[in-house]
């Protein structure tokens, strides 16, 4: 029996029917956007083996370049999302170019440095509006013919857009490409010796992994309205590691169920701290919602010491252990 092909298929019908089942259309497609943004970096750390720090730069710029495009130059949304995604794309490129040729940790520390020129560039440039963000972006018309003000209409956009990105990596890891990406992971020095030049395969990963990034980012902004520094912050770049790590390195599962884990925690952990103070009566777990980051590191530190696969790795691995 396939478990995973029923697993999708069970999880596309839930999405598709969560509007008509009482869910807020608008926090699923934040859950989607962040499931994407998780599934993007797990292509690069989860089957390449590379820890980049620095993702929330194509998060966040590729959210602003579309809010701009959108908001200042008038541009319809379809044009604003892939102007995002290449932006994206492009700094993928140039941040690869640097990093690529370092490993470990001296590759982290480079992404991360420059993510947060990034940031301090977006701090600082008036296009972006600093410190306030980019509010009030339109979500228009797509291809001038479906409105997107409508909640339900974005929703199944916003859904097919991040169903047809998920298919792309699933092809991407299964094609020869992504074969030898995983060879580079599993032994980079036999990869070289094969004849493969890896520093090539590499950036390609690193840019293709940005480009998804920065398509999330996209279209985060289309669905919220706003761009902020929330976005580009280091914080995002740690929370989708969080992500991966909780969900299950380099298994196509573990980042959409570590990307809902985090984002419910981070959104309805104030409304759970307050259920768990009348029903126990103790008043210390309403204050929980002040403490998000100190839940979701414990949650972390249980889930690294209990599941060390992540909690879909460990699944699957003991799926694949039944006879």
């Amino acid at each position: 029996m396939n478990y995973k092909k029923i697993g999708y298929g069970l999880l596309l019908l839930a999405l598709l029917a969560a509007p008509f089942a009482g869910a807020y259309p608008v926090f699923v497609m934040k859950l989607m956007c962040f499931a994407l943004f998780a599934s993007a970096f797990n292509l690069l750390l989860g089957y390449t083996g590379l820890l980049s720090f620095g993702h929330a730069a194509f998060l966040g710029g590729a959210a602003y370049v579309a809010g701009h495009a959108i908001k200042i130059w008038h541009l319809t949304p379809e044009v604003g999302l892939l102007l995002g995604t290449l932006g994206a794309a492009a700094l993928g490129w140039v941040f690869g170019v640097l990093a690529i040729r370092r490993q470990g940790i001296y590759f982290a520390m480079i992404t991360l440095a420059l993510a947060q020129m990034v940031f301090f560039i977006c701090l600082q440039a008036p296009l972006t509006g600093g410190e306030d963000g980019l509010q009030g972006v339109p979500r228009g018309k797509l291809f001038g013919l479906l409105d997107l003000q409508n909640d339900l209409v974005m929703y199944y956009v916003a859904l097919a857009i991040v169903v047809a990105a998920f298919l792309l990596i699933v092809r991407i890891i299964h094609s020869p490409f992504g074969q030898v990406l995983k060879a580079i992971k599993e032994n980079e020095p036999r990869s070289i010796s094969l004849g493969y030049d890896t520093n090539r395969f590499k950036l390609l990963a690193f840019v293709l992994s940005a480009a998804l990034a920065g398509l999330a980012g996209s279209l985060k902004t289309l669905v919220l309205g706003f761009a902020t520094l929330s976005d580009v912050h280091w914080t995002a770049s740690g929370q989708v590691i969080l992500m991966t790590l909780v969900g299950g390195l380099g298994t196509l599962s573990g980042p959409l169920l570590g990307s809902a884990l985090v984002v419910l925690l981070e959104n309805k952990i104030g409304e759970m701290g307050a259920w768990l103070a009348r029903l126990s009566g103790i008043e210390w777990f309403s204050s929980l919602g002040e403490s998000v980051t100190l839940v979701t590191g414990l949650i972390f530190v249980l889930c690294v010491l209990a599941f060390r696969r992540g909690i879909m790795g460990e699944l699957i691995a003991r799926l694949e252990r039944k006879p």
